[in-house]
């Protein structure tokens, strides 16, 4: 029979305590790293970008633990739209667009409640970045991440996106001067 007796440091009361602070602070991570009242209100409003840009956790419970190196200014994205929340940063360099060498790094959170396998990302409606066509499936780490090439709106690189958890949907998007990067990145992002 095992040995149940409370070392003299833990005492009933210290355990109990404990036991009771434990549940407060699983309830107070958000479900979904929204965007603050203040980051939804730059991002509607034409603004100067952040220079310098911001680090690894630009996003508002998130840290993107890779970060290459090279980006000059950044900005927040966000908007609320179709009953999804979506927030994110844009890291750039001060190279043209149209430049192959350019880099920039756009990292993503989508709250949209139907999410629950990534075999939904092609139906979540986003403005800018949509699973179409030319997608692959691939595992990084435990994670299912669909990839694909991406041109237009979002630049020409790669393109990534998985369900985190229930409800949380994380969007990667590396230009062609980081695309190499890409596992990197998206193995480094925590929630």
């Amino acid at each position: 029979m095992k040995n149940t007796r409370l070392p003299a440091a833990l005492s009933a009361g210290t355990v109990a305590a404990a036991l009771i602070a434990l549940p407060a602070q699983a309830e107070t991570r958000p479900s979904c790293p929204a965007p603050p009242k203040a980051a939804l209100a730059k991002a509607l409003k034409p603004a100067e970008p952040d220079r310098p840009a911001k680090g690894a956790t630009a996003i508002k419970g998130v840290r993107v633990g890779h970060l290459p190196k090279g980006f000059v200014h950044g900005e927040v994205t966000a908007s609320k739209h179709h009953g999804l929340t979506e927030y994110g940063y844009r890291w750039s360099d001060d190279r043209d667009d149209v430049d192959r060498a350019h880099r920039s790094l756009w990292v993503r959170v989508v709250c949209w409640p139907k999410a629950g396998s990534g075999t939904q990302l092609k139906k979540v409606p986003l403005v800018e970045g949509r699973f179409t066509g030319g997608k692959k499936s691939m595992k990084i780490g435990e994670r299912r991440v669909l990839v694909r090439r991406s041109d237009g709106a979002l630049g020409t690189g790669r393109y990534a996106g998985w369900v985190e958890r229930g409800g949380v949907i994380v969007t990667v998007h590396a230009s062609e001067g980081i695309q190499t990067e890409l596992i990197r990145i998206v193995q480094g992002i925590k929630l």
